[in-house]
């Protein structure tokens, strides 16, 4: 697997996508599914493939202001790397 940096371009994986109502949105994988709320749910609307993950740090500090910019960036890429090993994000 490929290191998580700031110039990936996270996306979902080949046979993952978005599934449910918009107010239940989930992921959808071939070995089952993810109900995404809050955070989790932000962070994966923005991996796109267009999108690094400098990108959608930056969005996501200007969002949460008030948190400290090292654990947002620690949190995302923990997140990405967890989603990564499931086999559900790729970069």
């Amino acid at each position: 697997m490929a290191p998580l940096t700031d110039a990936s371009q996270p996306r979902l994986a080949a046979g993952c996508k978005w599934g449910g109502t918009e107010e239940d949105r989930m992921i959808l994988f071939p070995e089952g599914a993810i109900k995404l709320q809050g955070t989790g749910r932000q962070v994966l609307e923005r991996c796109d493939g267009q999108r690094t993950l400098g990108e959608i740090i930056t969005d996501l500090q200007k969002e949460f202001g008030t948190t400290d910019p090292e654990k947002i960036r620690a949190d995302i890429s923990t997140f990405l790397e967890q989603l990564q090993k499931k086999r559900i994000v790729d970069y």
